[in-house]
C-alpha cells in the first residue's frame, strides 16, 4: 500500500489542530466534532499514519481543514507574512548596506560546513533526545565530538533507537563516501539555479516555475510537498503557503536560506528580503521569519566583520519582537549564555517545546540553532556537535549552524578534517547539473552570482 506522507488529509487535520493551537485560534469545538468522527491525532513522528482512513472521515478531514483556515486568528496583527507589515513590526530593520565582494574562500567553507553538520544529523534525525545521547554514549561519542558510528553499539540499543533508515547506508562513519544526497543540500543548489536563471530580481513565481522544473516531487517535504501539490492543483502564491498546510511555520524555509545571505555578505536586511520571496511559496509568519532570520545571520557571518553573537542579534533585527519565533530564540541565546552545561540548556529547551511543537516546526528548530552557536562561541565543532546533540531536526540544524561557524572560520582549512575528509570534494544529488559537484566548484559559482551586476 502507498502512503504518501505529508498530504494525506486524515493526518493534516491533526497537525493543523496543533497549528491553531500555537496562533490562538480557537480550535475546541472541530476538535470534538473530528474526535467524534473517530478521527486520530498526527503520527508522532512519521509522515503518514499506518493506513488510509475511510473515505467519509477523509473527507471530513477537508472540509475541517478549511473550517480551520477561517477561524479568527488572534496572533495575525503581531505577526504577518507580507513583508512591509513585518518591517513597521522591526524597530531596528537594518539599513541598507552597500555590496561587498565575498571571499571565495569563506563560501567553500560554507559549503563544506553545511554539508559536514548536515552529515553529522543524518543518521539520528527523527531520534528521540534520550536516544541520540544513549547511541552517542555507547560508542564514546558524548559529549558528541565526530559522526556517530555503529560499532560497538550494543544490540538491544540499536533495536530501541533504529538509526535513520534512508542515512544510515551513507551517515554512518564507517561508510561516508562524500556527501550524501539531502534536501538541506538540494535547496541551495535550486537556489543557486534560481540566481543563475533570475538574478536577485526573482519573484516567488519563479521559485515555484523552477520547482515544477527541476525538484522531483519526492523530494519535497511537509510544507514543501504540500506547496508542490497546491501549484499542481492551481493554486498560485502565496495561497500555496496557506491551503490546507498545517507545516506552513515548519522548518523547510529556513533551509532554503544559505544562499540569499552567502549573496550578501554584510547586507542583512537585502538578505532576509530575498530569503522573505523564497519563503512565502510555501510558508506563514514564524515560518517565514526563521527563514529571515537564518538569512540574516548568515548576511553578516559572511562580511568576516562580526562575532557569532553580532550574527545572531542581526538576526532578530529582521523578526518581529513581539513573534513567537523572537521570544524563543532570545530565550534560548539567554539559556546557553547562562549555563556551561549544554545538556542542561538542551534539556530546558525541550521542556519548554516538546509538548506543543512538532519535532520539525521552526520555532524550537531555530532557538537550538541559535543557542548550539552561542554556547560553542561560534567554533565550527562546538556548534555542529551541540546543534544535533540537542535532537529535533538533527540534519538541518547540523546543516545551518554548519553553515553559520564555517563562515566565521573563513577559510576551509580552517574547519576540522574529522568532518571534511570524508566528504571527498564530492556531493549527491538529483538537481539536475550538480550531481558530483565539488564544494570548491560551487563557491565558484555562489560567487559568480554574489559579484553578478
Amino acid at each position: 500500500m502507498l502512503r504518501l506522507t505529508w498530504v494525506q488529509p486524515e493526518d493534516l487535520l491533526g497537525h493543523e489542530l496543533r497549528q491553531a493551537a500555537q496562533d490562538g485560534r480557537d480550535a475546541s469545538a472541530v476538535a470534538a466534532r473530528w474526535r467524534a468522527a473517530g478521527g486520530h491525532d498526527a503520527p508522532a513522528r512519521a509522515g503518514a499514519s499506518p493506513g488510509p482512513a475511510p473515505r467519509s472521515l477523509r473527507r471530513l478531514a477537508e472540509d475541517l481543514l478549511d473550517e480551520l483556515a477561517g477561524l479568527p486568528c488572534p496572533s495575525a496583527d503581531a505577526e504577518p507574512t507580507d513583508l512591509g507589515r513585518i518591517k513597521k513590526l522591526c524597530p531596528h530593520w537594518p539599513s541598507p548596506a552597500g555590496r561587498l565582494a565575498p571571499d571565495p574562500a569563506r563560501l567553500e567553507a560554507a559549503w563544506l560546513g553545511r554539508a559536514a553538520g548536515c552529515l553529522l544529523g543524518k543518521p539520528v534525525e527523527k531520534l528521540p533526545l534520550d536516544g541520540i545521547r544513549r547511541l552517542a554514549r555507547a560508542t564514546g561519542n558524548w559529549p558528541l565530538t565526530t559522526y556517530f558510528t555503529a560499532r560497538g553499539v550494543p544490540g538491544e540499543l540499536a533495536a530501541a533507537y533504529p538509526w535513520n533508515r534512508r542515512s544510515a547506508a551513507t551517515s554512518l562513519a564507517e561508510n561516508i563516501d562524500g556527501m550524501p544526497e539531502d534536501d538541506d543540500l538540494d535547496y541551495p543548489l535550486l537556489n543557486l539555479l534560481l540566481l543563475q536563471r533570475h538574478g536577485r530580481a526573482f519573484t516567488t513565481a519563479d521559485v515555484a516555475r523552477l520547482w515544477l522544473d527541476e525538484l522531483p516531487a519526492g523530494r519535497a517535504f511537509t510544507a514543501e510537498r504540500v506547496a508542490y501539490r497546491n501549484l499542481l492543483a492551481g493554486l498560485e502564491p502565496p495561497d500555496t503557503a496557506r491551503h490546507r498546510n498545517p507545516f506552513r511555520e515548519w522548518i523547510g524555509a529556513l533551509i532554503r536560506a544559505d544562499l540569499h545571505g552567502w549573496t550578501h555578505p554584510g547586507d542583512p536586511a537585502a538578505a532576509a528580503e530575498q530569503a522573505h520571496r523564497d519563503a512565502v511559496l510555501t510558508h506563514t509568519a514564524n515560518g517565514v521569519y526563521a527563514a529571515m532570520f537564518a538569512a540574516a545571520v548568515i548576511a553578516t557571518a559572511a562580511s568576516g566583520r562580526y562575532d557569532v553573537h553580532a550574527c545572531l542579534a542581526a538576526g532578530l533585527t529582521v523578526v518581529p519582537p513581539g513573534s513567537r519565533l523572537a521570544t524563543a530564540v532570545e530565550e534560548a541565546v539567554a539559556l546557553a549564555a547562562s549555563h556551561d552545561d549544554f545538556d542542561t540548556v538542551v534539556d530546558a529547551l525541550h521542556a519548554r517545546h516538546d509538548r506543543t511543537h512538532h519535532w520539525v516546526h521552526a520555532v524550537p528548530n531555530t532557538a537550538l540553532i541559535a543557542a548550539a552557536l552561542t554556547h560553542a562561541d561560534g567554533d565550527f565543532a562546538g556548534s555542529v556537535c551541540r546543534a544535533v546533540s540537542g535532537g529535533w531536526d538533527t540534519d538541518s540544524n547540523g546543516a545551518t549552524a554548519g553553515g553559520v561557524a564555517a563562515l566565521l572560520t573563513g577559510d576551509p582549512a580552517a574547519l576540522p578534517p574529522r568532518f571534511t575528509a570524508p566528504l571527498k570534494n564530492r556531493l549527491a544529488t538529483s538537481v539536475a547539473g550538480f550531481d558530483g559537484a565539488g564544494f570548491d566548484t560551487l563557491a565558484h559559482l555562489t560567487h559568480r552570482e554574489a559579484t553578478r551586476p
